[in-house]
C-alpha cells in the first residue's frame, strides 16, 4: 500500500517591501513521503518569496513534469516556474524555453555550492533564470523548527532578507542570489 501524503495548513500574511505585494493566503501544503519537513519549509518560503494571487503549489516530487510552484496566466501562459533543490541543467534549459521566469531555490549548503559551481557557467546563457540559494544551513534548521500541521505565520521582506514569524519565534533568512 503507498503512503500517502501528509497534510500542513499554513496562514500565511505576506509583506513584501520589495515588490510592494501585500497579501494574506491560506495555504494547504502536502508533503510526500519522501520529503523532509526542511524541503517543505523551502517550498513556502518560496512561495512567500515569490507570491502572486495566481502561484500555487504543483505535484514537483510526485511528478518530473511539475515544479514545485508555478503561476499561469490567465490565459493559460506559463509565466513562472520554481524548482525547490538542485535541478539538472538540461531540465533548466528545457523549462526556460516554456516558461517566461524560472526559478530556483536552493538549500543544499555546500552540495548547492558545487552544483552551482558546476552548473553556473551554462545556466548563465538563461536569461530568463534566477537562482537564490539559502547557503546559512542555521537559517534553514530555525524556519524547518517552525514546522506544524496548523501555522500561522507572518512573513516581511526588504532589502533582499526575509523574517518569517509564528507567535513565540522569528527567523531571519538572507537568500544569496545567485544569479538573476
Amino acid at each position: 500500500m503507498a503512503l500517502k501524503a501528509t497534510v500542513f495548513k499554513a496562514q500565511v500574511q505576506i509583506s513584501d517591501m520589495d515588490r510592494h505585494y501585500y497579501g494574506s493566503h491560506a495555504l494547504t501544503l502536502a508533503r510526500h513521503p519522501s520529503e523532509t519537513d526542511e524541503r517543505m519549509m523551502v517550498r513556502l518560503l518560496a512561495f512567500c518569496l515569490l507570491a502572486d494571487p495566481l502561484l500555487t503549489f504543483a505535484k514537483g516530487l510526485s511528478t518530473d513534469e511539475e515544479p514545485d510552484l508555478w503561476q499561469h496566466s490567465l490565459s493559460g501562459e506559463l509565466e513562472l516556474w520554481v524548482e525547490v533543490g538542485l535541478p539538472d541543467a538540461r531540465r533548466l534549459r528545457q523549462v526556460c524555453g516554456r516558461a517566461r521566469q524560472v526559478v530556483v531555490i536552493s538549500n543544499g549548503g555546500r552540495t548547492a555550492a558545487l552544483w552551482w559551481q558546476q552548473n553556473s557557467e551554462a545556466l548563465a546563457r538563461l536569461p530568463n533564470l534566477r537562482v537564490l540559494d539559502l547557503e546559512n544551513a542555521d537559517e534553514v534548521d530555525a524556519l524547518t523548527a517552525l514546522v506544524a500541521r496548523s501555522m500561522d505565520l507572518t512573513c516581511t521582506i526588504e532589502g533582499g532578507h526575509c523574517w518569517v514569524r509564528d507567535d513565540q519565534t522569528t527567523v531571519e533568512l538572507s537568500p544569496l542570489v545567485r544569479q538573476g
